[in-house]
């Protein structure tokens, strides 16, 4: 009996999934555990595998297409099946409600793999390979559109209509051509063109205005994600935002003592820091939920890794009762899988507060959004050598901007400030970490 293939729900948040690659094309056996596409949701790839085997007879929707929960994307059978009444009962049950009767089956899912990027090779999926393999189209010559890059079924079926008019050229001297407005039908060349062709049309023709381009780029998932969380904190949580200055001579000492020992960091110290003085803050570390406020006798702080296509933050679950190399050994583990696409959604949950740094950008000052439901972010800033009064002399001290934007909701000003102090305190006397 043929089966209906639906968009998992992945998790109790998610509503929708944007289905990133078919791995299976129509036609396609595919086998019990076999993957059968990777699904996009709130800044993670997972792979999904089919419960049962057979051979996938229709695929619903298009790769990139942004899918609800639950409805269908694809239908699997025998080879000899007729789907014809499964297809005639989708249609009819399109845009209305799921009726009791239907007999629409969810495929069961395993989400624990992760997709990892591979990295030397050309990235394209399944369904478009086998697309480009039947007509004969070298795929080094197709650019891709998908996600990372990779080459879907829609960038094929371009290239074949661009190709129509037998012109062979370079991606760049295509790209070139379309942003000069040169027509590549007038460069009458037997071999494949080149930018250089097109360039050196250009000249000829004394092409001398400048081409000013505008383009519609869809959003990906996690910078719809991003969009929509940050405008949400930014209507919903009135927020003020903290700068102190705080000298970092000792933590630096300290940091060089223990590189011995182990590679610490700033952020390792600084998570260590603030979540001790959060204990002592319970104000910073709770959320707002209607008229009550949730207090918490544990931080589970947040960190802010920044990727090629958007932000992630992973959390540290319990940090106010690890040790300094124990902060190290996860803050490095959570920003490696961060950044090969391997953290799980148990990763990105929890978080109490959250602290990011731009002080490696350069950045010496700059107010962070909350990431809610949380009430504070505190912001880290770039060390600057800075001459100061000291004992009446100039001296040169290595100075840090805080930056902390709090809900004045649940923070008011003289909270904000006095735990500035206090992580400033530790900061400076890195010694009180003993006690």
């Amino acid at each position: 009996m043929a089966k209906v293939v639906v968009m998992p729900k992945l998790g109790l948040t998610m509503t929708e999934g944007t289905l990133v690659t078919w791995n299976k094309a129509e036609g396609d056996e595919v086998k019990a555990g076999e993957i059968l596409f990777e699904v996009s949701t709130d800044k993670l790839t997972n792979e999904v595998e089919a419960s049962d085997g057979g051979i996938v007879r229709k695929l619903l929707v298009d790769e990139g297409d942004v899918i609800e929960c639950l409805k269908p994307v694809a239908i699997i059978g025998s080879a000899d099946e007729d789907i014809a009444l499964v297809l005639k009962d989708l249609a009819a049950s399109d845009g209305s409600e799921e009726q009791s009767d239907k007999k629409i089956y969810e495929e069961e899912v395993q989400v624990d793999k992760v997709i990892e990027k591979k990295e030397g090779r050309i990235k394209i999926s399944p369904a478009a390979k086998k697309l480009a393999s039947e007509n004969n189209i070298d795929i080094t010559l197709i650019e891709g559109e998908g996600p990372q890059g990779r080459i879907i079924i829609k960038d094929v079926e371009k290239y074949m209509e661009n190709s129509k008019n037998k012109v062979k050229a370079s991606p760049m001297a295509n790209k070139i051509a379309e942003e000069s407005n040169i027509d590549l039908s007038k460069i009458k060349k037997d071999e494949r063109i080149m930018k250089e062709d097109v360039l050196s049309l250009c000249k000829n023709n004394e092409i001398s205005e400048v081409n000013y381009i505008e383009k519609r780029v869809p959003m990906s998932q996690m910078r719809k994600i991003i969009a929509v969380r940050m405008h949400e904190s930014w209507v919903t949580a009135p927020t003020v935002t903290y700068d102190m200055k705080v000298d970092m001579t000792n933590l630096k000492r300290l940091k060089d003592v223990l590189k011995d020992v182990c590679k610490i960091t700033y952020t390792d110290l600084l998570v260590k820091i603030v979540s001790k003085v959060l204990l002592q803050f319970p104000l910073l570390n709770c959320s707002i939920n209607g008229n009550e406020l949730i207090t918490r006798n544990y931080v589970n702080m947040g960190m802010a890794v920044a990727l090629d296509e958007g932000l992630v933050v992973p959390v540290i679950k319990y940090a106010n009762e690890k040790s300094l190399e124990e902060i190290s050994t996860e803050v490095k583990d959570l920003a490696k899988k961060a950044k090969s696409n391997q953290l799980k959604p148990e990763n990105m949950t929890g978080g109490t507060f959250t602290i990011t740094n731009l002080g490696m950008f350069g950045i010496e000052y700059f107010s962070p959004i909350i990431n809610q439901p949380e009430v504070a972010i505190l912001g880290v800033n770039k060390i600057t050598e800075t001459p100061v009064v000291q004992n009446g002399e100039i001296v040169i001290k290595p100075l840090m901007n805080l930056s902390l934007t709090a809900d004045h909701r649940a923070v008011d000003g003289s909270v904000a400030a006095q735990f500035l102090s206090k992580v400033k305190e530790y900061i400076e006397k890195p010694e009180l970490l003993m006690l």
